[in-house]
Order: C-alpha cells, then sequence, then structure tokens
C-alpha cells in the first residue's frame, strides 16, 4: 500500500512508521520535515498536498498539539488551540482524503490516553481526544467508497518518558513496537468506528 504518514517524525509517528514501513510504501509529511511539509490546520494546505500526493491507500495523522496548563489558567481560546490543532487539523486530512484516496481506503487519527485517565494540566488534550473519537465513531456509518476509519489511543510510550514522564506520574509506558502494531491493525486490517486503546 501507498500511505501518508502526517507527524511521521514525532514519537508515534516514527513507531507507527517502523511498522508499516516493513512492508508498504511511506510518504513521511511533517510541520517542517519528511517528504512534504503541512500545517494540517489549514484546510488549503492539506488539499494542495493531496493534490500533489497521487494514489494513496491509507492516511495515518499522529499529529496534533495541544495547550498544557491548570483548568484555571485556560481560556477559551487555549482550549480552541488543541481542537484547532489536534482535532481540526486531523478531521482536515480526512474530509479532504475523502474524494481523494482510493476505494476501500483508510483513515487511522491519533488521540491519546488523557480522555480516560487524566493528568493534571490535561483538560485540553483531555478534550480534543474525546472529540477525536466522537468524530471516528460517528463518521465511520458514512464512510464513502468501503473506506475505513479508526483512532488510535496510546499511552505515553517508552521513548516519550525522559521527555513527558513527570507529567504522567504512575502512568506505565506502553512499548513504541505495541504502538505502532496497532497502526498496522487499523491500516491492514477491517474494522472500521473504532478506538484502539494501547495501553
Amino acid at each position: 500500500m501507498r500511505i501518508i504518514v502526517v507527524g511521521a517524525s514525532g514519537d508515534i509517528g516514527q513507531a507507527a512508521c517502523a511498522e508499516l514501513g516493513q512492508r508498504h510504501d511511506l510518504i513521511r509529511v511533517g510541520r517542517s520535515s519528511g517528504d512534504f511539509q503541512l500545517d494540517m490546520s489549514d484546510p488549503l494546505e492539506v488539499s494542495k498536498m493531496f493534490d500533489r500526493v497521487q494514489n494513496v491507500d491509507a492516511v495515518v495523522v499522529t499529529a496534533g498539539d495541544a495547550h498544557f496548563a491548570r483548568l484555571e489558567e485556560q481560556t477559551p481560546e487555549s482550549i480552541c488551540f488543541g481542537l484547532q490543532q489536534k482535532v481540526m487539523g486531523q478531521i482536515n486530512l480526512v474530509l479532504a482524503g475523502l474524494t481523494r484516496i482510493n476505494d476501500g481506503g483508510s483513515f487511522t487519527l491519533t488521540s491519546g490516553v488523557l480522555d480516560r485517565d487524566p493528568i493534571e494540566m490535561g483538560v485540553a488534550a483531555a478534550t480534543a481526544n474525546g472529540a477525536l473519537a466522537g468524530f471516528v465513531v460517528g463518521s465511520s456509518i458514512e464512510m464513502p467508497r468501503q473506506m475505513r476509519i479508526n483512532v488510535v489511543s496510546p499511552g505515553l510510550l517508552d521513548v516519550s518518558v525522559a521527555r513527558y514522564g513527570q507529567w504522567f506520574c504512575g502512568h506505565e509506558p506502553v512499548a513504541s513496537e505495541r504502538v505502532g502494531r496497532a497502526y498496522a491493525k487499523s491500516v491492514e486490517g477491517r474494522l472500521t468506528g473504532q478506538v484502539l486503546i494501547v495501553e
């Protein structure tokens, strides 16, 4: 298969690429690195990327930011930052890809652990994760041309502990290889409308 991986250089993106790259042709996309550069929060940029990348069988998105701060420090704007970047960025790729990827293709999005196992300062990310799950479940019954859509929801990756572990007290790190296999399950399997939890 020919697969676009958005966020390929991040920890989750590298885990997905390590697994999928063994069997498939990957087009790596990042904000400032990869085969193509993309601000996925900009629908016009997303559309232009699909115009340049043809004959795609699957789209995997492992990118998306949210603002980490205590609840009383959050503002409508800071919450909306996560909704615009993490949620709408991924949704932009789905909406633009519906008419551009091949019949029977798939979309695999990425949320995370914080909407089911919260941490302090993680409310914006938790909100975004819950919204992505809702979008995937709701859109799965309307996907055209035998397409599928899922979202992978991993815990803190083992390779991310050095940078983010102090925020995730008591969380058991998840092996990167297990996270990579969740993306393979979504792309290569037949599931749709699922939240694939890896913890």
